[in-house]
């Protein structure tokens, strides 16, 4: 008698992608966040070992059982881990402003901060519906701009009391040429003069001025991101209506000339799935940032509190399969560009919380 055959093994990389949309039903988690201009309201942890940005959701099928993920109470074979509370988010500036108002925990060793929290494209007519920079103003859980003297104060803390390994300074943008890249400068030389070798990626619009380029790359950042999320002209006026107004020939200069100054696998870019882009389109596009050597950090659009997305359009996530299908095959034209995230200096593609791309290639690598 033929013995039957044994359930195939759950895909840890499809479980990433479903559970990174649909969430994980937990109350609290020890880091995470609310609001801004990030994915996601979401909590800190680490699935198997690495860091990922997942959502809190009360209805999911997704629960945390003695550190095992389970699916409709069955064990998915991967392992959960809470990130622990940073111990800088204890303390406070010299003026009294809390560490955890100006940067912030992302994952379990990268440290995060948004260094103007307000952007002149934030009006309801301009501004980009998947975005709440502001909202966490409103809250008030940061401060509308973080001095150069105390993002490197919070970052020194940050580096020897809990061992961050890299940096991320994204800024709103600014009316300026250079579009909010200058103060981004004046921030990372900060830094360097009392980290002289922590890992910064900077991440803007395309500025005006392509030179402000080479002013971030001098002043000490080594990794840049300058974030399109949609190659389609029509996403990109329908989602975002003030950034879709800047050129994409612009975005393509910045790129060359940021992998120019930067290197290749350097510079990367947001592109953000189930914003109604065909995806065959999408990949296409990833391959094309590829070719130029931009890293295309591929993402589920997921709905976030204090957004026009989800208080006025009602709009909700792609579907798992949807996002599988998108992020496998831009992730097999990465692995046969021998390009990694983990590669990048610091950033987002080389903490990959966000993102199934990392785990997908780890798998292929693995088998």
């Amino acid at each position: 008698m033929t013995a039957p055959t044994p359930p195939a093994a759950p895909d840890p990389s499809r479980t990433r992608v479903d559970v990174a949309i649909q969430g994980i039903r937990l109350a609290a988690a020890p880091v995470a966040r609310r609001a801004g201009a990030g994915p996601s309201d979401d909590g800190h942890l680490l699935l198997d070992g690495v860091g990922a940005a997942i959502p809190l959701n009360p209805r999911s099928r997704y629960s945390i059982d003695r550190g095992r993920l389970l699916l409709d109470g069955a064990d998915t074979g991967v392992g959960v881990e809470a990130v622990t509370r940073p111990r800088f988010y204890d303390l406070t500036t010299a003026d009294g402003v809390p560490y955890e108002k100006i940067a912030r925990l992302h994952a379990d060793r990268v440290l995060a901060t948004t260094v103007v929290q307000t952007c002149v494209r934030y009006d309801e007519a301009e501004r980009c519906r998947f975005c709440a920079i502001e909202e966490s103003l409103a809250q008030g859980s940061t401060i509308a701009v973080k001095t150069p003297a105390q993002i490197a104060e919070v970052a020194k803390a940050a580096h020897d009391l809990d061992g961050i390994t890299q940096l991320v300074m994204t800024t709103g943008t600014s009316n300026g040429r250079d579009r909010g890249a200058v103060h981004l400068a004046r921030c990372v030389r900060a830094v360097r003069e009392v980290l002289p070798d922590l890992p910064i990626q900077v991440q803007c619009e395309p500025p005006a001025d392509l030179a402000v380029i080479t002013e971030l790359y001098e002043a000490g950042a080594r990794s840049i991101g300058i974030h399109v999320e949609s190659l389609d002209d029509d996403v990109r006026r329908r989602w975002m209506p003030g950034k879709g107004s800047v050129p994409m020939e612009e975005y393509r200069a910045a790129w060359r000339e940021a992998v120019r100054v930067f290197g290749w696998n350097q510079v990367s870019t947001y592109l953000m799935v189930g914003l109604g882009e065909d995806p065959d389109e999408l990949v296409a596009g990833a391959e094309e940032l590829i070719a130029m050597g931009v890293y295309p950090f591929v993402v589920p659009f997921r709905p976030l509190a204090g957004t026009l997305a989800t208080e006025v359009d009602g709009a909700t996530a792609p579907a798992p399969d949807l996002t599988y299908r998108v992020t496998a095959r831009v992730a097999a034209a990465l692995r046969a560009a021998g390009m990694a995230g983990a590669d990048q200096a610091a950033g987002c593609a080389a903490c990959g919380a966000c993102s199934a791309l990392e785990s997908m290639n780890r798998c292929q690598d693995a088998s």
